[in-house]
C-alpha cells in the first residue's frame, strides 16, 4: 500500500475521474476526503470505498 498514512482530498468525487481517483487512492491505503456539490453522490462513493 503505497499511500498508507496519507490523507488525500478529492473534489468532484461523486462521478467520473474524481470518483475513480478516490477509489484508487483508497485502494492504495490513503484516507480519502470526498467533496462534491452533489452530496448524495459523494456519500455513495464514500460508502462504496469504505
Amino acid at each position: 500500500m503505497r499511500l498508507e498514512g496519507k490523507v488525500i482530498i478529492v473534489t468532484g468525487a461523486a462521478s467520473g475521474m474524481g470518483k475513480a481517483m478516490a477509489e484508487i487512492f483508497s485502494a492504495e491505503g490513503a484516507k480519502v476526503v470526498i467533496s462534491n456539490i452533489h452530496g448524495d453522490g459523494a456519500n455513495q462513493v464514500a460508502e462504496a470505498i469504505t
